[in-house]
């Protein structure tokens, strides 16, 4: 494998086209060499993304900071659901929080890119079909959930909800994902913090059982759940989702007005 293939690798818009880029100290890489400053480009999700699933309830305490809300137990399967592309954005990018909304929260989760055709998959064999890793953000307004575990179409298929980026980060460059701290900060201030050793389900697991029932495609992605730690968040804030070795994604919250109606 060569040095660039092991590099952190990002997609960005930037005049008038969109740029494969690589990390550097000054912000982006483009391929023709062009170093440019991170706010100098628009922030794609960095890879091109296929189906995406996403876990609800996969990590133990959050499981447990919303038992009073729950009806799920060891025994059940994972909570596992499909996300539109509409909803994607990349970092640096903008949320809709509805002047509606009650309670709208963050959910700094770490997500797994399918690196080939992967069908009937035996959990031994799983991380072999893992391509690589980025951050994900896939926010919820609790208001519209049908209860307290069932996401439904309009908390989790909303326009612009998930951020994922910065950075794809290959496989080989993360020896364990099953040992990575993750945090989230609302404007600066520590909100979230949590352990990949934590997860219900881990990778192996659930790449064992989507691919079960469902061919699992280079380039779609497994957004594999939250920790304890969510807390509202409101137009201005600042939300920042960090999964070390992995990447530090910013978002910002705005209101219905930001988006002029």
């Amino acid at each position: 494998m060569t040095s660039h293939a092991m590099k952190r690798t990002a997609r960005v818009a930037f005049g008038g086209a969109i740029h494969e880029a690589v990390e550097h100290s000054g912000g982006v890489q483009l391929t023709d060499g062009r170093v440019l400053a991170e706010v100098q480009v628009v922030w794609l999700p960095p890879f091109e993304v296929g189906t995406i699933v996403a876990l609800g309830i996969n990590y133990a305490d959050h499981a447990k900071e919303l038992a009073k809300e729950l009806t799920m137990s060891a025994k059940d399967e994972p909570l596992a659901f499909l996300k539109a592309p509409n909803t994607l954005i990349g970092h640096r990018a903008f949320t809709r929080r509805p002047n509606d909304a009650t309670f709208m929260h963050y959910e700094c989760e770490l997500a797994v890119i399918i690196g080939k055709t992967a069908k009937n998959v035996a959990r031994g064999d799983a991380m072999g079909f893992v391509a690589g890793y980025t951050v994900a953000n896939d926010y919820a307004i609790r208001d519209y959930l049908e209860n307290w575990y069932r996401p439904n179409l309009r908390v989790k298929n909303r326009d612009g909800c998930t951020a994922l980026g910065p950075w794809f980060v290959p496989a080989a460059n993360v020896p364990d994902p099953h040992a990575l701290d993750l945090r989230t900060l609302v404007n600066g201030k520590l909100t979230q913090s949590g352990n990949t050793r934590d997860l219900i389900n881990d990778v192996p697991a659930l790449i064992a059982y989507l691919s079960s029932f469902m061919t699992l495609s280079p380039g779609d992605v497994i957004l594999t759940g939250t920790p304890e730690g969510v807390v509202n968040v409101n137009p201005g804030d600042e939300v920042i989702t960090e999964i070390d070795g992995i990447g530090r994604l910013v978002n910002t919250i705005v209101g219905d007005e930001g988006f002029g109606r």
